[in-house]
């Protein structure tokens, strides 16, 4: 789509070029358009009047004429004063495009059950809103390893606006984290308004307002995502992050031994997954960490536990009960390979 930036549709949502006036009244007669009729008009997509159908990511859907009304008047209402031609024009537009629909689409306030956010900044705009109306409680899956600065910084705005309004957040992040500094500092800047824990892994992320509206990715490098209203899913979320957070450790609280000599709580869980069959890679992104730095553990896992291939490491796991949920420390004595003169602490 070269060549056809905003440099050559230089408007707003109230008065459209002709193309782009021709595929949205189209795509708000019928309900929806195919996404090569709108590569013309990049502008639908800019103004957020078209986003892509989350049944068919072929198709777009148009965003209701009420809606797009709202988010106009939003906008310019507190330069009211001074652009009352502006409001006029924006309120006929709309009005013109809400008579091309055969039945009304929802208002702004009541939304859409799915949303599929296209690209970085709609993101960022759809969860500084729900930012902005959240009143209660923030629950928040952040997977992978160490969080890096800048996706803390990123974020903090919003964090101390919440503080700010006595809301609550609850963190849920891999056990790789706890070793970052950066998470650290905000913890401690953020004081008691937020409650962090920590699982060997978790589900991808997730982000939880009032219980009432959610943000999942919707592809692998997070440039899309899905804001969901439907009460039923929402709750189902909710529902799945409160278990989680009933098996997490806080992150104040140190890890529990393995009752292992030699083998520590990564190793373990490492173990485990390598148990069920999981290739290295697998692994490494379950438990949010490197390859490499994997890889390093499983040397020193055969090294401890006496194995001198990978088919013996897996008998020598089961042997000492790596390849399930963890004992409790003294409850069954284990031994390793060349250590069966001692029980194993």
């Amino acid at each position: 789509m070269a060549g056809h930036g905003t440099d050559e549709h230089p408007h707003g949502a109230d008065r459209l070029c002709e193309t782009g006036d021709r595929v949205y009244s189209r795509a708000v007669r019928r309900g929806r358009v195919p996404r090569r009729d709108a590569e013309p008009v990049p502008c639908l997509l800019e103004l957020a009047l078209l986003h892509p159908d989350p049944d068919d990511m072929d198709w777009l859907v148009p965003t209701s004429p009420q809606e797009v009304m709202t988010r106009l008047l939003r906008g310019v209402y507190d330069e009211v004063s001074a652009s009352q031609r502006m409001v006029g024009s924006a309120v006929a537009a709309v009005e013109w495009y809400a008579g091309l629909g055969p039945r009304p689409r929802p208002a702004a306030g009541e939304g859409a059950a799915i949303r599929v956010l296209d690209g970085l900044a709609r993101i960022q705009a759809a969860m500084d809103e729900a930012t902005e109306a959240c009143t209660t409680e923030v629950l928040t899956v952040q997977p992978g390893g160490i969080r890096p600065e800048h996706e803390l910084t990123e974020g903090l705005h919003r964090a101390l606006a919440l503080r700010g309004r006595g809301v609550r957040m609850r963190d849920l992040y891999t056990h790789v984290a706890r070793h970052g500094q950066g998470l650290i500092n905000y913890l401690e800047l953020m004081g008691g308004s937020v409650q962090a824990r920590t699982l060997d892994e978790v589900i991808d992320r997730l982000i939880l307002f009032d219980s009432t509206v959610a943000f999942i990715p919707a592809n692998a490098d997070r440039t899309l995502a899905l804001e969901l209203r439907h009460p039923a899913l929402v709750q189902y979320l909710v529902t799945v992050f409160e278990r989680l957070w009933r098996l997490a450790i806080p992150l104040t609280a140190p890890l529990p031994d393995t009752g292992i000599e030699g083998i520590s709580h990564r190793e373990q869980s490492i173990a485990a997954l390598l148990a069920e069959g999981h290739q290295d890679a697998v692994i490494a992104e379950r438990l949010g960490i490197s390859v490499r730095t994997c890889r390093a553990h499983i040397a020193r896992l055969s090294e401890t536990l006496g194995a001198a291939s990978r088919t013996q490491l897996g008998v020598r796991i089961a042997q000492v009960g790596l390849d399930g949920p963890a004992r409790p420390a003294g409850v069954t004595p284990l031994t390793l390979p060349g250590q069966e003169s001692r029980p194993v602490r």
